[in-house]
């Protein structure tokens, strides 16, 4: 069985709703799946200008596009592509709203969930090793009920060496480009600079009083890269830091999450490096409600492994497998559903503080030679 050709014998066949727009690399429509209800959005390669290097593209697009899993990154379906025709197709999620601006011009007053949400989107491909590269407003949409979308990796790169932060591109950037680029640099503190000069010419130009992280977005905005806030992942910790200042948590709260985290973080004796957390609050939450489901007639968690993997991707860790009450897991998880998207993300981002401090360990440290 195993090597066996797997051959579907129809693909869908879907509704044109509308033509969305030409990019770089391809065209978009939007297309409706009457069998299951759904709208998607259909990326075809069709570039201005055809050629090998921008089919490349097209195909690091939908591998960037599979790698990536997070409530502030469009979603991706499936693709569809011919090698031997010069032709592909990416099925993506739809998000039915406007671009950033236009939605930070419409409702000013939801400037700082709109930021937070965006620097945890980057923060998330920064953590999987993906630049972004195309930062604009028309490539950070947000959805109707109010959900960041960084949309468009058409551009993207996976990025881990020294090499390849390489300035390999040059497009028509919407300021002044930072220093970096004198030395033919783009690397995550670039990334940084770019999502802070958005922001900035977006409460500058629209007249907004109400941002509460003006201090962190000066940092960002910085053209020297030394004197700039290095990661999105420092501006996220100092982004809810600030922000916890202003959201209080009651004293039975915060018992419960210490109770849980000082529980998680000693079952967790190691974990390799180069692990990611979960980040979505809401993903979490089915995550915690799905094992809860599983255990809750038992006094103790047979293996806290099901309980590790709701917080860490992958095995690659070690942990001690028994002693978790579930007692604990309930009364954690009630009170992820008890709390706001803004307690939820300074709860995880405290998770994410004790879990960085665990025992960091390399793949080859399990290599007996």
């Amino acid at each position: 069985m195993e090597g066996r050709l797997v051959e579907f014998l129809r693909e869908r066949d879907y509704l044109l709703v509308r033509e969305l727009g030409q990019g770089a690399c391809g065209k978009t429509v939007l297309l409706y799946d009457d069998l299951v209800g759904e709208h998607y959005v259909c990326k075809k390669y069709k570039p201005i200008e055809h050629s090998p290097l921008l089919f490349q593209n097209f195909l690091r697009e939908i591998r960037l596009l599979q790698r990536a899993y997070h409530r502030n990154i469009v979603r991706y379906f499936n693709c569809f592509v011919y090698p031997e025709k010069t032709l592909g197709y990416i099925l993506m999620e739809f998000v039915d709203g406007t671009d950033i601006w236009k939605y930070v011009a419409q409702e000013p007053e939801r400037i700082n969930d709109v930021f937070l949400q965006s620097i945890s989107g980057f923060r998330y491909l920064e953590s999987i090793g993906v630049l972004h590269r195309d930062i604009r407003p028309q490539n950070i949409l947000v959805s109707n009920d109010s959900v960041v979308k960084i949309i468009d990796l058409g551009f993207g790169k996976k990025a881990r060496k020294k090499e390849d932060f390489d300035k390999s591109i040059s497009l028509n950037w919407c300021c002044e480009v930072p220093d970096e680029f004198d030395d033919d640099i783009y690397d995550y503190r670039t990334e940084v600079y770019f999502v802070g000069k958005l922001f900035d010419n977006m409460i500058r130009e629209e007249g907004i009083d109400s941002f509460a992280y003006g201090a962190i977005l000066e940092a960002m905005c910085r053209r020297n890269p030394s004197e700039r806030v290095a990661s999105f992942s420092d501006v996220e910790k100092e982004a809810l830091t600030q922000t916890f200042s202003r959201i209080e948590f009651t004293d039975d709260e915060k018992s419960v999450y210490k109770q849980f985290a000082e529980l998680l973080s000693k079952h967790i004796v190691s974990v390799y490096t180069g692990i990611r957390y979960t980040d979505d609050g809401e993903k979490l939450k089915t995550l915690l409600d799905d094992v809860y489901t599983k255990v809750s007639l038992e006094d103790r968690i047979p293996d806290a492994a099901i309980v590790v993997k709701c917080f860490i991707h992958s095995d690659d860790y070690t942990y001690i497998p028994k002693g978790f009450p579930v007692a604990a897991l309930k009364e954690f998880l009630q009170l992820l559903k008890d709390s706001s998207p803004g307690k939820v993300r300074i709860i995880m981002a405290n998770l994410h503080t004790r879990l960085d401090a665990i025992k960091r360990k390399s793949p080859m440290d399990d290599v007996p030679f």
